[in-house]
C-alpha cells in the first residue's frame, strides 16, 4: 500500500496533468453583417443573374454556404434593419415602416440590440453605412447608432444624398462629414477597413455592420463599373447593374482587407439584403431581379421578402454549401449572440432563432412562425406567415386569405385556400393569434397613416424606404 503522502502527490499530479491537457475554450469569433439595400433575390451571379457581374460575392459563396430561402423581416427597409439588430418582429419594436426624416418613429432605447450586448461582453463594435432607424437623425431627442452599442459609427439617416456619387449627408460619431469625393459603397467600406486597421481595440473580438446604400434609388455608379456593360443600350439598366457591381467590388475590398490583416480565419461573415428590388424591373429606375418570384419591394409575396443570404466561417461552415432551410433577418440577432456566447434577453419575446443549424441543412428551432407585415404593400394582401412549407397571405384586417405551398410553388401561382380548407383554417387561426400578440406589445405608431415618399433635392421623389 502506498504511503499517504505519496498517494496525495499522485492525485495532485494527475489533477494538474488533466488541467493542463484540457483544450482551451475557443475564443468567440469576429462577426461582420454586410447588408445591401433593395437587392433582389436574383441580382447576383451566384443566384443566377445572367448579366450582372458579381465576381467577389460569387467567390464568397464558393467559400461558404448559400441560403436559397433567406428572408428579410419586412418588404421595406427600416423594419428589416430593426429585426436584424433586435431579433424581434418589427411591429414589436415599433419600427413598422420606412422611417421618414423628422418622424417620431425610432428604434427605442428600451430595445436590446446585438451590438449593445456584444459591447458589454467585450467586443469592439462599429457601424458604417445606412442607418435608417430613427426620424431625428443625429439629434439627442432620439437614440443614435452610438446609443445602440456602436463604439464607432459612420451613417446617414436614409439614402445617400443626393445620390451614391459624392454624397453630402454622412455623419461620423455625431459630426457631419460634408461632401464625400467618392461613391457610397466604396466609401463606407473604406471606413470599415480603416476602423479594422486603426480604430478598433485589437485585444478584443469585433462586431462590424456594413450597410451599403447600393442598389437603392437614386442610383449612381462609377464609370469603371458602367464600362463593364457595353452591350446594354438602356442607360437606366446599365446604371443599376453597374451599381450592384460597385457594391460587389466594395465587398471584395473588405474581404481582401480581412485576408491582409489575417482576420478571415476567425471571422464569421454574413451577406444579405433588407428587402426585394424596387420598381417594376422593366421601366422604372429599379431594375433588380426577383429571380422570377412573385412581387417586389413592399410586397409580402416571395419577391418582396426573399433575399440573397451567404455565410462564410472558415473551419466551421462547409465551403460550397447550399441550404434550403428558411432563415429570416430576425434570426441574425440570436445567431450573433450564440457566436459571442452571450445569453439572450429573458425579459422579452425574441422571434428569431439561432440559424447555425441551417448552415448544415438542419431546421432552425423557433418559438414562433415566420411573420411579415408591410402596411404599404401593393394591393390588398399585406400580412403573411409561414409554417413549414405552408404560407398564408392576408389583407390588413385579416379577412381575406390566400394559401400557398412554397415547397411545391415558390412562385405563388396557385392559391390553395379553396382546396385545403383544414390547412387554411389552421394557418388563419395561428396568424390571427400571432398578430394580436405582436400588436399588443409594440407602440401604436402604426395606426397612423404612412409617411409620404421622401423628396430628394433636384430630383423626382425617391422611392419610399
Amino acid at each position: 500500500m502506498l504511503p499517504i503522502c505519496r498517494l496525495l502527490s499522485l492525485i495532485i499530479a494527475c489533477a494538474l496533468l488533466a488541467s493542463n491537457s484540457a483544450a482551451p475554450a475557443a475564443a468567440p469569433p469576429n462577426i461582420i453583417v454586410f447588408l445591401a439595400d433593395d437587392l433582389g433575390w436574383g441580382d447576383l451571379g451566384c443566384y443566377g443573374h445572367p448579366v450582372i457581374q458579381t465576381p467577389h460575392l460569387d467567390a464568397f459563396a464558393r467559400q461558404g454556404v448559400r441560403l436559397t430561402q433567406c428572408y428579410s423581416a419586412s418588404g421595406v427597409c427600416s423594419p428589416s434593419r430593426s429585426a436584424i439588430l433586435t431579433g424581434r418582429t418589427p411591429y414589436r419594436t415599433g419600427v413598422f415602416n420606412w422611417i421618414a426624416e423628422g418622424s417620431e418613429v425610432h428604434l427605442r432605447r428600451s430595445e436590446i440590440t446585438a451590438p449593445k450586448l456584444l459591447q458589454k461582453a467585450g467586443y469592439s463594435t462599429c457601424h458604417s453605412g445606412k442607418w435608417h432607424l430613427n426620424g431625428l437623425f443625429n439629434d439627442p431627442r432620439q437614440p443614435q447608432p452610438g446609443d445602440h452599442g456602436y463604439d464607432w459609427w459612420l451613417a446617414t439617416q436614409n439614402n445617400a444624398a443626393p445620390s451614391h456619387a459624392n454624397p453630402t449627408n454622412f455623419v461620423r460619431n455625431g459630426k457631419p462629414v460634408g461632401k464625400v469625393a467618392d461613391y457610397s459603397a466604396p466609401y463606407v467600406v473604406k471606413e470599415a477597413i480603416t476602423w479594422l486597421k486603426e480604430g478598433r481595440d485589437k485585444t478584443k473580438p469585433f462586431f462590424l455592420a456594413v450597410w451599403t446604400h447600393e442598389p437603392h434609388y437614386p442610383i449612381a455608379a462609377a464609370p469603371q463599373f458602367k464600362a463593364r456593360y457595353p452591350l446594354l443600350a438602356d442607360s437606366v439598366q446599365r446604371e443599376h447593374h453597374a451599381n450592384v457591381t460597385q457594391m460587389d467590388d466594395a465587398f471584395g475590398q473588405l474581404m481582401h482587407a480581412l485576408d491582409e490583416l489575417q482576420l478571415a480565419q476567425d471571422t464569421f461573415v454574413m451577406f444579405t439584403a433588407d428587402n426585394g428590388p424596387e420598381g417594376d424591373g422593366v421601366k422604372t429606375p429599379g431594375r433588380g431581379s426577383t429571380g422570377g418570384l412573385r412581387g417586389r419591394k413592399r410586397a409580402v409575396y416571395e419577391g418582396g421578402i426573399r433575399v440573397p443570404g451567404i455565410v462564410r466561417w472558415p473551419d466551421h461552415v462547409k465551403a460550397g454549401g447550399l441550404s434550403a432551410v428558411p432563415v429570416v433577418g430576425s434570426d441574425i440577432f440570436p445567431t450573433v449572440c450564440a457566436l459571442a456566447k452571450v445569453p439572450l434577453p429573458a425579459d422579452r419575446v425574441i422571434d428569431g432563432g439561432n440559424f447555425l443549424a441551417a448552415l448544415e441543412g438542419k431546421p432552425v428551432e423557433r418559438a414562433r412562425p415566420l411573420y411579415w407585415r408591410c402596411p404599404i404593400a401593393p394591393g390588398d394582401f399585406r400580412t403573411a406567415m409561414r409554417m413549414g412549407d405552408w404560407k398564408v397571405v392576408a389583407d390588413e384586417p385579416l379577412t381575406k386569405f390566400q394559401l400557398f405551398n412554397i415547397a411545391r410553388d415558390e412562385h405563388e401561382q396557385k392559391d390553395l385556400a379553396g382546396e385545403e380548407p383544414a390547412k387554411l383554417a389552421e394557418m388563419r387561426a395561428a396568424l390571427k393569434k400571432l398578430n394580436t400578440e405582436i400588436e399588443a406589445e409594440g407602440p401604436d405608431w402604426w395606426r397612423k397613416a404612412p409617411a409620404p415618399a421622401p423628396k430628394v433635392k433636384g430630383k423626382k421623389a425617391a422611392p419610399k424606404g
